[in-house]
């Protein structure tokens, strides 16, 4: 529903734009060629990243609280911006096209709606002259643009919530709750830019665009960088964890699709962004103790050792992870996954029922029952072993076909 309303929104601006003609066909270059440039320097974007190109963000919120230029009053309006974002993002996913990936539908969606509504409530006021009586050019206006600022950053992550939700089927309230966390990051710069650059070009022209866009092009490129590291270090977990594989003390992919699994059960119990994180890593690591075992458990099956020996493989592996360097609550998770669910910890909770389930339905494979005989068993567990919340969030996971794409690692 959201991408027929991006459309409708695109197809309304450059409808109108091409029927009336561009306004200040210089400023509207210069504005598209911005948000292309931006759009091109999504390049080498992780998936799942919340604005893969803040430059393109900032440079079309720019052009929506635009209502001079180098003192001249400018006359172009909502339509008309709309417009020149649409063909910016159009021109900016050529070369994605023409690798194959395809453009990016939610992310142009998001960029049209987003700007639409920014500029929906500045141009109208700001043209008729209506927000400067009101305003003045002091104090006012600037709380005026501080609002719209506000509004514009949740309008988006609204909007950037729903898209993933009905992209992969997760609860609304925890993605929106991601979402409204990293507006302090991303979303703060990008709209103290786009606000920065709209009065600057008021004062000094289209010159200023450059100039205020390398601050944040710098602030992308470093953010990149900060990724590839937290790439890295989680890909040192995850070889980290198929030391247990390697050793055969456990089953090829068992960790992966524990923490793939878990990750998921996570997010629909409502986790955030850095809990899941935790989580998975806890999840990569939760057989790493029974690398202290002499005699390795048959196939790594945990779940069926007397509960005195699962605490004691939990412990150790406790301690190795703690001589990691990874976070200490991922220790605290895997060092307390064979405890009694009323006295564990959410994410043990998770990671314990996750790696029955694995287990289990494994052996159901190869017998009778499979993964509906697992989760039978996980249910028949809950008066003790096994939350219930925890196994029916699970249950609703593999209900919606489990985990889609790659597992983690």
């Amino acid at each position: 529903m959201l991408h027929t309303a991006a459309a409708a929104v695109a197809a309304a601006g450059l409808g109108w734009t091409l029927w009336h003609g561009i306004a200040e066909p210089g400023t509207a270059l210069a504005f598209g060629v911005l948000v292309t440039v931006g759009e091109l320097a999504r390049w080498g974007a992780r998936p799942g990243e919340r604005e893969p190109a803040p430059l393109a963000a900032a440079g079309a919120l720019a052009y929506a609280l635009l209502g001079e230029s180098a003192g001249r009053p400018t006359t172009h309006g909502v339509a008309q911006i709309v417009a020149v974002v649409v063909a910016g993002a159009l021109v900016g996913a050529v070369p994605q096209v023409a690798r194959g990936r395809g453009p990016a539908f939610d992310h142009v969606a998001r960029r049209v709606l987003t700007v639409g509504f920014a500029a929906l409530c500045f141009q109208p006021l700001y043209n008729s002259g209506q927000l400067l009586r009101a305003t003045g050019r002091g104090h006012y206006y600037a709380l005026f643009l501080v609002v719209l600022l506000v509004l514009y950053a949740l309008c988006d992550a609204v909007l950037a919530a729903l898209l993933l939700r009905a992209r992969t089927g997760h609860p609304y309230g925890p993605l929106l709750r991601d979402e409204l966390r990293a507006l302090p990051g991303i979303g703060s710069a990008v709209c103290a830019t786009g606000a920065v650059m709209a009065l600057a070009v008021a004062v000094a022209g289209l010159w200023a665009l450059p100039v205020f866009c390398v601050p944040l092009l710098l602030t992308q490129l470093s953010f990149r960088r900060y990724a590839a590291v937290r790439d890295t270090y989680r890909q040192t977990i995850a070889s980290l964890a198929r030391a247990t594989e390697i050793a055969g003390y456990t089953c090829p992919g068992h960790a992966h699709r524990v923490a793939a699994l878990s990750r998921a059960v996570g997010r629909e119990l409502g986790l955030s962004g850095p809990e899941l994180t935790v989580l998975e890593y806890a999840a990569l690591m939760h057989d790493i103790g029974q690398l202290s075992l002499v005699d390795p458990v048959p196939e790594g099956a945990t779940a069926r050792l007397p509960e005195e020996e699962q605490r004691r493989i939990a412990l150790l592996g406790g301690a190795v992870v703690r001589q990691t360097g990874v976070p200490a609550a991922v220790a605290v998770i895997v060092e307390r996954q064979a405890d009694p669910y009323r006295e564990q910890p959410l994410p043990a909770r998770i990671v314990r029922a996750v790696n029955a389930y694995d287990e289990l339905s494994r052996e159901g494979a190869q017998g009778a029952g499979g993964a509906l005989g697992a989760l039978e068993r996980l249910r028949l567990g809950t008066a003790r072993d096994y939350h219930p919340n925890v196994v029916e969030s699970l249950a609703r996971v593999l209900a919606r076909g489990g985990v889609t794409g790659p597992a983690p690692g």
